[in-house]
């Protein structure tokens, strides 16, 4: 039995990662996946649709097919990979490119973090949003909208909210999570709560969606101030890593205190798995926080059933909500 062989084929990878980044930025900027879902299914005719030369639409196309972005048929069409075809053509309700270029501004941030993690300064609580103006919350959710109402639409599909009243979506930005719940559950009214300005923008997209007669906003913020009374649900999703474990034990509490006999409560978070390691997205998330001066960190699906625990929930869980990303914590207050 003869030892595995170690090499550098890991690190090497790892040490080139941003060069795939760049590639699909380039091929977002360039549309390259929207031209192919129109027909452009050679080099000359992509060339043609993005403006480059077919050389550089050669380049281009080798490389997305080597990152699985692309495909070919069995008579040589280029074609998008399922995902992509999805997700990342314009003009359709579930293109997710600002999504997908969210971060690209924050590049540069990345590439100075060995001098952030030795800065000793003390983190701000608020981080990102120590800033926040309504046209920084409009630009934010801009991004975050169509993923969001993909993460609102499968938690409609995943929890069972027949029977509620009311429920309390904390930190929950556009109000997607809050538009698909009233949709999705008739008897159902839900309050949005979070930063001042982000609840301008809010009010934007209920109007949009047709809910604001349904979906109320509450402008404050979480930690530090009180939470909306006569809600028999609460819903915290995907800003786990913005915050440190005292601070999510605080609004975990505070939830908690605020449910009615017999409410239920769901965090969505990006977490670590119940040992720590991984996955690899949840821990970015809370190394991202880094570049925002925050106290946030990543959080373990372990100390999620803690923090409810802690608090007095009961019939607490964890189940997986989006694969290698995200997961559901949950409980009951007792009635």
């Amino acid at each position: 039995m003869t030892d595995k062989k170690i090499d550098t084929i890991r690190l090497q990878r790892l040490a080139r990662a941003f060069t795939e980044t760049a590639v699909f930025y380039a091929a977002i900027d360039l549309e390259l996946f929207t031209h192919v879902s129109q027909g452009a299914g050679d080099l000359p005719s992509l060339a043609a649709a993005m403006g480059t030369s077919e050389l550089n639409a050669e380049r281009l196309v080798v490389c997305a097919l080597a990152l699985g972005l692309l495909e070919r048929t069995s008579e040589g069409i280029i074609v998008n990979a399922p995902d992509c075809e999805k997700f990342m053509v314009k003009g359709t309700d579930r293109y997710a490119g600002p999504w997908m270029t969210f971060t690209r501004k924050e590049v540069p941030d990345w590439f100075t973090l060995t001098d952030k993690l030795r800065d000793p300064s003390p983190p701000s609580e608020l981080g990102l949003y120590d800033d926040l103006t309504v046209e920084k919350a409009r630009s934010y959710h801009r991004a975050t909208y169509s993923i969001g109402m993909g993460a609102g639409r499968r938690f409609c599909r995943e929890v069972d909210l027949g029977g509620r009243t009311k429920m309390m979506d904390l930190g929950g930005g556009s109000g997607a999570y809050s538009i698909n719940a009233v949709q999705a559950f008739p008897g159902l009214e839900a309050v949005v709560f979070d930063l001042p300005p982000v609840t301008v923008v809010t009010q934007e997209y209920l109007e949009l969606n047709g809910v604001a007669d349904r979906v109320s906003t509450l402008g404050g913020d979480f930690i530090n101030d009180q939470l909306p009374e006569g809600c028999d649900v609460a819903v915290m999703a995907s800003n786990l890593p913005i915050y440190n474990a005292a601070n999510i034990q605080k609004v975990v509490q505070k939830a908690f205190d605020a449910l009615a006999p017999g409410g239920e409560m769901h965090l969505v978070g990006e977490t670590l798995n119940a040992d720590g390691i991984g996955p690899v997205d949840a821990a970015m998330w809370g190394m991202a926080e880094v570049n925002y001066r925050s106290g946030g960190r990543s959080h373990s699906v372990s100390e999620c059933i803690g923090y409810f625990e802690t608090a007095g929930f009961v019939d607490v869980g964890n189940v997986e909500f989006i694969p290698g990303t995200l997961t559901r914590t949950f409980g009951r207050k007792p009635a």
